[in-house]
């Protein structure tokens, strides 16, 4: 049985990452730094291991034949980042493990391309987006040093799945339960967006088509590229009643942001939300098969149910 490593299993990727492979059949470790881990991962092995500490990670992950890598520290703490991106490499070089690893949009910069192909070339003009070209530039060296193997797979933002930390349930659904939808950025604009438990399924796909890539891969994930309109007239339905459309305060941010550590991170990485983009890939189905795709109307469901909003009430918005 092949085993895999869940890195940041506390977290709302991991968490939906892991179950799809404990769900696949999987041998899943779990890797927290508490050594503790969420109901969701009932089956796997839990296994405390600190990814800033390299010689604690190799040990926890001794053994493992895939490393997945979910470990994302919040916005405020983004020099974490490639120090952990080191020591996930070292674990994987000590035990021949693959490197799975959720790539963004980051990389991109602005102005965004409205359509991003794993031929989009990177031309990051973030802070966050510098970090994340040199955590791929890191894993391509590896890989080319023939040191370890590592597979991308490239989202937007995510929704679905238990926790908070997303756009989705910290903005466009903070109000639902009071009847108002809350749109990031212009309500028509195109946003790309992934559901969670299929992109969870795209990992498992991948890792089980290892004979169709290289040694180094990074491809796309065509998730839901949709709208705030499209998204409010979804969450209306699983509702059962009418929100009233409202705008994220912008301008209340920018003001605060020389004084607020997370809302200046937040303001650096706001063009996301006023320029239009997508994913598309020329690869993805030819080595998995069919992109998991949930239809929006279920998938926004089924994540307003997993962040605790009751469906299908009859209300009426003010």
């Amino acid at each position: 049985m092949t085993k895999i490593a869940i890195l940041g299993a506390n977290g709302r990727l991991g968490r939906v990452v892991g179950k799809a492979f404990i769900d696949a059949g999987f041998d899943v470790r779990a890797i927290t730094r508490s050594g503790k881990v969420p109901a969701e991962l009932k089956g796997a092995t839990a296994t405390a291991g600190d990814a800033l500490d390299s010689e604690a990670l190799i040990r926890a992950t001794e053994g493992v034949d895939i490393i997945f890598n979910g470990l994302n520290p919040i916005y405020t703490d983004w020099g974490k980042c490639l120090p952990m991106a080191e020591n996930v490499m070292a674990a994987c070089h000590a035990n021949g493990a693959l490197h799975l690893f959720p790539g963004t949009v980051y990389n991109y910069g602005s102005p965004m391309p409205q359509v991003v192909s794993e031929d989009t070339p990177f031309r990051p003009t973030t802070e966050k987006g510098r970090i994340r070209c040199a955590m791929e530039a890191l894993f391509r060296r590896e890989a080319d040093a023939g040191r370890v193997r590592t597979i991308i797979l490239r989202a937007g933002d995510f929704f679905g799945g238990t926790g908070s930390g997303s756009w989705f349930d910290l903005v466009v659904a903070a109000k639902m339960s009071k009847g108002v939808y809350t749109a990031p950025g212009p309500a028509n604009l195109v946003h790309e967006w992934a559901y969670l438990p299929d992109f969870a399924v795209a990992f498992v796909g991948l890792a089980r088509n290892l004979d169709k890539l290289g040694f180094y891969e990074a491809l796309n994930f065509p998730g839901h590229a949709v709208t705030d309109m499209d998204i409010k007239a979804a969450a209306e339905k699983a509702l059962g009643y009418q929100l009233k459309l409202s705008f994220m305060p912008w301008w209340v941010l920018r003001a605060g942001s020389p004084f607020v550590a997370m809302w200046r991170e937040i303001v650096a990485m706001s063009y996301l939300r006023f320029e239009p983009h997508r994913l598309v890939s020329d690869r993805l189905e030819g080595i998995i098969g069919e992109i998991p795709h949930t239809p929006l109307d279920e998938a926004v469901a089924e994540a307003l149910k997993d962040i605790g909003i009751s469906l299908g009430r009859a209300k009426v918005a003010a």
